[in-house]
């Protein structure tokens, strides 16, 4: 699957999830969501890591799971606040990281 195709399955999840939610997929909410899948991604780290209270500790294949899960949401939110702010994330990551356009 190319990028461009990744997106609109993404931003068509999202839209969904906002319907279904009666939430407006908006730039605000975007941000506020990124910082919050974010904080979910730190914690499955300190998880999965084992620096978290022993009630919370899973099996390493649990745990690497949910990390996945949580990084899959990072992305997919900065997907969404790309989409919504109308960058072009596919060509402002080669320039930023594969190209190294100054």
């Amino acid at each position: 699957m190319d990028f461009k195709e990744l997106q609109r399955k993404v931003m068509k999840n999202a839209f969904e999830y906002g319907e279904r939610h009666d939430v407006k997929i908006d730039e605000d909410f975007a941000l506020i969501k990124l910082f919050e899948e974010v904080g979910e991604f730190a914690k499955a780290i300190l998880i999965h890591r084992k620096k978290c209270r022993t009630k919370k500790l899973v099996s390493e294949d649990v745990s690497k799971k949910e990390l996945s899960k949580e990084l899959a949401d990072v992305v997919g939110m900065a997907i969404v606040n790309a989409y919504l702010l109308n960058i072009d994330l596919e060509d402002a990551i080669d320039k930023k990281w594969i190209n190294k356009e100054k």
